[in-house]
């Protein structure tokens, strides 16, 4: 089921990011243009930022709902742990203390060849 809303949820997010993509924005860098109004008023100047801004917020308003259902999902599935229940007595966690190994003996400095 998680994997469902997983894959929905991405589809989702997809679409929106297109959509909002396609919008005109206030310079009109990726937005779908003027043009004619050959169709109605469908698609508009008017009626295609009409129907994208709607567009919008309908998926919106689903990748909320797809979220939500996620996390209720989850949180059915999880069962909550308390920090006092997992507690353990002191004797238990201490390991046995292991003395360090000596360290070797440094080496005195350069070693100068004696001439014979």
């Amino acid at each position: 089921m998680e994997t469902l809303l997983l894959a929905i949820e991405l589809m989702i997010a997809i679409a929106l990011v297109i959509v909002v993509l396609m919008q005109r924005s206030e310079g009109g860098a990726l937005g779908m243009g003027g043009g004619g109004s050959g169709l109605g008023g469908l698609f508009s100047p008017r009626g295609a930022s009409d129907t994208l801004t709607r567009t919008t917020a309908i998926l919106a308003i689903l990748f909320f709902a797809v979220c939500l259902a996620l996390n209720l999902l989850v949180a059915h599935t999880v069962r909550p742990k308390s920090i006092l229940d997992s507690a353990t007595t002191p004797s238990q966690t201490t390991a046995p203390v292991q003395r360090p190994v000596a360290p070797a003996p440094a080496p005195s400095g350069p070693q100068v060849p004696t001439p014979h």
